[in-house]
């Protein structure tokens, strides 16, 4: 069947018709067990009734008046996520690259508030995916990505993730901030060490630079805490948020501490959709389910269970998986060499399990955060199964990623 959509995301051969919980149904009727969810997007499951009644009541109420007037539910959903962590301000805007942009503009406009306005240079890590802007392309460094689209650096440097040394050899006096993942994702499951990031932390502020974290896809009680940031025990200056905050609809919020947000004097920056009245009606009850007592400890819980038995796999099938990483319901799988992640998805969609892939030739697990017990033991099973019959497979042989 031809189509009229742009090619840009190659071929895809499964269409889903409907969701409720932690199940998909594709066009044909087969449920599927969803540990993709939108890759992290979905964070209450499918179809959470919070979330559909509080989209249907301001559907039936008002849906767009632009950022020319007040939106008080977007005031109001400001007030709850400065109340759940460091910042003091909330830019809302669509999508976790735009949340980025609004970071990356901020380091800037911050460092020319104070007379610096050469300090412009921005360094992120090897591995890290921010984006597909050509701000946030050129910030990863991706080779892939950036192919066709950019000449020169764009105003960004990289270092290797992990490596205080290499970070420091980068920074210097044209240096406006450093930006990373707490939790690595698309680069396959990589959550920093608390001890890097506390030197990350000190380095910034012996040059009076600013750091910024990724927290995209780690946000939102994906790694058991309300941000990912706060069970590694380093704070930064701004922080970038989305895909789990709408659980499924669109919206983004780049945070900042008010030293930072200053700079943003009226017409800097804006967003003629960003913090719309119905985006700011699902955010709210997000927020809601995921603050409430007991939320995040069942997160926690769960997220152990599921790495715990996903390591018990792997010293059962040696050969195939090298190393399973994560932190709360954030998880990689990591095969070795001879065989092919793409190959692994797919034998997994056969057993009735969505998952996501990663980089370094690995699988994300991303359930929903208020998956049940059951759901997991029922993956866990699904994931034996396609272990079983996995095989090894030459270079020639592997597919292109799925």
């Amino acid at each position: 069947m031809t189509s009229a959509l742009l090619e840009n995301y190659g071929v895809r051969d499964l269409a889903l018709a409907r969701g409720r919980g932690s199940h998909v149904w594709c066009e044909a009727g087969r449920k599927y067990l969803d540990f993709a969810m939108g890759i992290a997007v979905n964070s209450l499951g499918h179809c959470h009734p919070q979330l559909v009644a509080a989209l249907t009541a301001q559907a039936d109420t008002l849906w767009h008046t632009s950022n020319l007037f007040r939106i008080p539910a977007g005031e109001a959903l400001a007030e709850k996520l400065t109340g759940l962590c460091f910042a003091d301000r909330v830019f809302f805007c669509n999508s976790g690259a735009e949340a980025i942009e609004c970071g990356f503009k901020m380091m800037r406009r911050y460092h020319h508030a104070r007379g610096e306005s050469g300090r412009k240079r921005i360094v992120s890590l090897s591995d890290a995916f921010h984006g597909r802007t050509l701000a946030t392309i050129a910030a990863a460094g991706n080779a892939a990505h950036c192919e066709g689209f950019l000449a020169g650096d764009g105003g960004f440097d990289q270092a290797e993730f992990g490596d205080i040394a290499s970070l420091r050899a980068v920074v210097g006096p044209t240096t406006a901030g450093i930006v990373i993942e707490p939790v690595q994702g698309e680069g396959g499951i990589r959550p920093a060490e608390p001890d890097y990031l506390r030197a990350v932390r000190a380095l910034c502020d012996e040059h009076g630079i600013l750091l910024m974290f990724d927290e995209v896809q780690c946000g939102l009680g994906r790694c058991g805490s309300f941000y990912a940031h706060q069970r590694l025990g380093v704070e930064p200056d701004l922080l970038a948020s989305a895909k789990g905050l709408g659980g499924g609809f669109p919206v983004g919020a780049c945070l900042a501490r008010e030293v930072v947000a200053a700079a943003m004097t009226a017409g800097t920056h804006g967003s003629t959709f960003g913090g719309n009245p119905l985006a700011m009606a699902v955010a709210g009850a997000v927020v809601d389910e995921i603050a409430a007592p007991g939320f995040l400890d069942a997160v926690r819980g769960n997220g152990e269970h599921l790495l715990a038995s996903l390591r018990e796999l792997a010293g059962k099938h040696p050969a195939v998986i090298s190393n399973v990483a994560g932190l709360g319901l954030m998880i990689g799988v990591f095969l070795r060499p001879d065989f092919d992640a793409g190959e692994f998805i797919r034998r997994l969609r056969g057993e009735g399990l969505l998952v996501v892939k990663g980089g370094n030739n690995s699988i994300r697990l991303l359930p929903p955060l208020n998956v049940r017990r059951s759901e997991i033991d029922q993956a866990l099973a699904l994931i034996e199964s396609a272990l079983a019959a996995l095989r090894p497979q030459t270079s020639a042989a592997k597919g292109p990623p799925t």
